[in-house]
């Protein structure tokens, strides 16, 4: 029996120990696909990573912060009238002392104020408007939607009128305060707020509605309630009592870095 099956030869006999790189490449993908998985499984920690259900998206961050805000000023409210009894207290000032310092604290804004007042009230137009009168373009998003200029102009017709205190919101205006807004939101002193938006002013009604219609502002924002429908609303409310502003009263300043 001839033994050249049991030798390697020189012939087309194949040969036992020749490379085969598809077995290293399924070795590989192996590999890889088991260090994805661990990969996976390390950074999930028993989560679904294929949903944001629990990621705290920005606008909860902002609505949490603005909550928040709010109950420290009626805390701070509590305080500052607690401070102010002990003070009335035992402070041994005269009467006269009394009545000034009382009288700042009414030109400040932070007591109560109560008289005879107006509210106007604004309001973004439907989505789907369009232009109610000929010669006027179809509106663009930027047409329907409440700016921080409208917000203004109202707030400084009302104090050009003599108004003696403003509410924006449920919150008093003092002279500190800043109306911004921030995309389709007001933002005031740390609070969060959406339209409709509605301000309260008191002082000599007759006196404020003049001042509204007088104000160059406004009359271009009465151009968009005619044609797109933006919101506008004047109302007499009669006597109204404006909450004290409760909010810290520090200013607060850019420093130089040194």
């Amino acid at each position: 029996m001839s033994n050249s099956a049991d030798s390697p030869g020189t012939g087309s006999s194949p040969v036992r120990g020749r490379f085969r790189p598809v077995r290293v490449l399924t070795a590989a993908v192996f590999a890889l696909a088991g260090l994805i998985f661990f990969t996976s499984f390390n950074t999930a920690k028993g989560t679904n990573i294929r949903t944001d259900a629990s990621l705290l998206k920005l606008s909860d961050l902002i609505q949490e912060r603005s909550h928040k805000n709010g109950q420290l000023n009626e805390s701070n409210a509590v305080l500052r009238d607690d401070v102010e009894a002990l003070a009335e207290r035992d402070d041994g000032s005269t009467r006269a002392e009394d009545d000034k310092l009382a009288a700042l604290e009414r030109n400040a804004g932070t007591q109560k104020l109560t008289g005879e007042a107006i509210s106007v009230t604004l309001n973004d137009a439907p989505p789907d408007a369009t232009a109610k009168l000929p010669g006027y373009p179809e509106p663009q998003p930027d047409y329907l939607v409440i700016h921080q200029q409208d917000l203004q102009a109202v707030v400084n017709a009302l104090w050009q009128s003599g108004a003696k205190g403003i509410k924006v919101m449920d919150q008093r205006l003092i002279s500190t305060s800043a109306v911004r807004c921030v995309g389709n939101t007001l933002i005031l002193q740390g609070r969060v707020y959406s339209p409709p938006y509605k301000i309260t002013a008191v002082g000599d009604p007759e006196e404020m509605q003049k001042a509204l219609a007088a104000s160059p502002a406004i009359q271009n924002y009465m151009v968009y309630v005619n044609v797109y429908g933006l919101g506008w609303k004047v109302t007499e409310d009669g006597t109204v009592t404006l909450p004290g502003y409760s909010g810290t009263v520090d200013l607060q300043y850019a420093k130089p870095v040194e």
